[in-house]
């Protein structure tokens, strides 16, 4: 094995292991701290769909430690069991935030739709972007340029996968800041709410980061291995 395959494979492991550290170790903190209105996420949850006209959108709980997501097909927050009926800091977060992907897509927010139309390419190139690229590179010697083109259309089906995490981080950041935001617009949560709920969104968004940061590196890897060649 390279040294270089070696440091790729490391950083892929360690980064987002640290980062989910960072968030289980945030989230378990605040989910500890009440907030100050007593509110449960599904309290904070419903209270900012109403305020925002958005009534087609149910909250309900779903199994699970955050598994907590935004269905744009069922139009429904879910809120994992420990956020949904806890008046934690971290479940006022998590829920507020879900409900800012809830507001993304009732105001047609563009990023949505480019992820959307992303998501299929990104799927594929995931799970069969590498094993293209390292299948055609290891026939090159066999089959020639053949071999190369299934390695070339690996490493691009790969770059569907970064682009879609890419597009996703704004959607992400968007989400925390519209959370932020509208929880102090209609009084939900104090400052020492809002501190403890920025910290917590933030560890989320890392975990974000790290997987772009992981994609990109093999991605750049599996470049260098064609461009060897």
């Amino acid at each position: 094995m390279s040294s270089t395959y070696l440091i790729v494979m490391a950083f892929s492991m360690i980064v987002p292991f640290l980062m989910q550290r960072w968030l289980k170790s945030t989230y378990g903190k605040y989910s500890k701290v009440r907030n100050t209105g007593n509110l449960t996420g599904a309290d904070v949850a419903k209270a900012m769909l109403e305020a925002n006209g958005i009534t087609d959108v149910t909250v309900e709980p779903v199994a699970g430690q955050l598994t907590d997501h935004y269905d744009p097909r069922a139009k429904a927050v879910r809120l994992s069991e420990g956020n949904y009926d806890q008046p934690s800091v971290a479940a006022m977060a998590v829920a507020a935030h879900e409900v800012g992907h809830a507001i993304q897509h009732n105001t047609a927010y563009g990023p949505l739709a480019a992820r959307t139309a992303l998501l299929r390419p990104a799927q594929i190139g995931q799970s069969m972007g590498p094993i293209m690229v390292m299948i055609g590179f290891g026939a090159a010697s066999a089959i020639g340029g053949a071999g190369i083109l299934i390695a070339q259309i690996g490493l691009v089906l790969f770059g569907a996968a970064a682009l879609f995490q890419l597009v996703t981080l704004p959607i992400e950041f968007d989400a925390s800041k519209r959370a932020m935001s509208e929880m102090t617009r209609l009084g939900l949560a104090t400052p020492d709410d809002n501190s403890g709920s920025r910290r917590v969104l933030t560890a989320a968004a890392m975990t974000y980061v790290a997987g772009l940061a992981t994609t990109v590196a093999w991605l750049l890897y599996y470049a260098s291995i064609l461009n060897r060649d």
